[in-house]
């Protein structure tokens, strides 16, 4: 009997400490996704009318890329949808000089596979609205990509 009691103290204290563990780690990854969702803003969507779709609203047109297989080439054509006027007006004079040279060189890295399908073009909007957005400044927010034009060829 005696030689069974520091084996029997051992298990408790292994299963005490692994319990402990085990609630300390379901504490943690619970309290990261309630605080993650309750600093997260709850998203607005304001149906704009026409006439104001179009204050906000700045294209790009006749973007022309060869794709990472250099055999396809891509012509594109964007529309990109602002937060406010003044935003768009600020988006005007920057887009030939800072969004077509981030266009390009998300195009440069895709492959025709990557674009096929609606599925490959939100992708290409979602990732073009990120980058985009990390460019501009803090008072200027874009809300919307979408692809007016878009044909994929082989050279």
């Amino acid at each position: 009997m005696r030689k069974m009691v520091p084996w029997l103290i051992s298990i408790l204290l292994a299963i005490t400490l692994i319990a402990i563990v085990v609630i300390i780690l379901l504490n943690t990854m619970f309290d990261d996704s309630s605080k993650e969702a309750k600093s997260s803003e709850p998203v607005k969507i304001e149906v704009l009318s026409a006439d104001e779709r179009v204050e906000v609203t700045s294209e790009l047109k006749d973007i022309k890329r060869n794709l990472l297989d250099n055999d396809f080439i891509v012509v594109a054509s964007f529309a990109f949808q602002l937060d406010s006027k003044k935003s768009k007006e600020a988006f005007e004079k920057v887009k030939d000089i800072q969004i077509r040279p981030i266009i390009n060189r998300v195009l440069a890295d895709m492959s025709v596979d990557q674009l096929n399908g609606s599925k490959g073009q939100d992708m290409l909007a979602s990732k073009l609205l990120n980058l985009i957005n990390q460019e501009l400044p803090e008072d200027q927010k874009l809300v919307k990509v979408d692809i007016t034009n878009f044909i994929m060829s082989q050279i």
